[in-house]
């Protein structure tokens, strides 16, 4: 059984007020070492076999139609998992 993850962000030009909300908390908390944050999504698709080109495209084909939301959200990354 293989496992593929897929990560979603905002576009850049998209206000992230969640991400802007952790940043705001960071410092206080006594992380203050990070200048920003964006909050995104990461799925993780699990398959019966081995991972293979054809189900990494398949992934990302999921991601642009379906795990996305393409108006505001870029897919940035698809991959093996290996440690699943």
């Amino acid at each position: 059984m293989g496992r593929v993850v897929v990560d979603v962000m905002p576009k850049p030009e998209i206000l992230d007020p969640q991400g802007k909300a952790v940043a705001g908390a960071l410092p206080r908390l006594g992380f203050g070492q990070f200048a920003s944050v964006r909050q995104g999504k990461r799925f993780e698709l699990e398959v019966d076999g081995p991972v293979t080109e054809e189900i990494l495209a398949a992934a990302r084909a999921a991601g642009e139609h379906v795990l996305s939301n393409p108006v505001i959200e870029d897919v940035v990354a698809v991959y093996e998992d290996v440690q699943a």
